[in-house]
């Protein structure tokens, strides 16, 4: 699985390993800001795409309008993980899979978590 997060403050992939998110078949890339985002999802083609949406220089919705209304490959599931429920509500009335507090995104049913053997 490949996992592309644009969050500008929080260290995504230190998250999921907190939360016991098996990662070890995972390729996981975090941009710290949506300069490119376009360029970068094209060229990382991602399975899963994370948006946040109070990042600069554009906002994760921005992201997701320029993605839906180009070219680029859709990623299988696009995740608004915004701290603002109706940042994510709206991303997802534009196209986003799923919206959730970003400190909830780990929750979502298709991670792979470790095994308890």
């Amino acid at each position: 699985m490949r996992v592309l997060a644009f969050e500008d403050i929080y260290d995504m992939e230190a998250m999921f390993v907190s939360a016991g998110i098996d990662l070890s078949d995972v390729t996981f890339q975090q941009r710290w800001d949506s300069s490119d985002a376009l360029e970068h999802i094209e060229s990382f083609n991602p399975d899963v795409l994370l948006l946040d949406h109070f990042m600069p220089p554009f906002s994760g919705y921005e992201v997701l309008e320029e993605l839906l209304e180009s070219t680029v490959m859709r990623p299988n599931i696009i995740v608004a993980m915004s701290s603002e429920h109706s940042r994510n509500q709206a991303m997802v009335e534009l196209g986003a899979n799923y919206g959730t507090i970003k400190f909830n995104v780990t929750e979502l049913g298709f991670w792979p978590v470790h095994s308890s053997s």
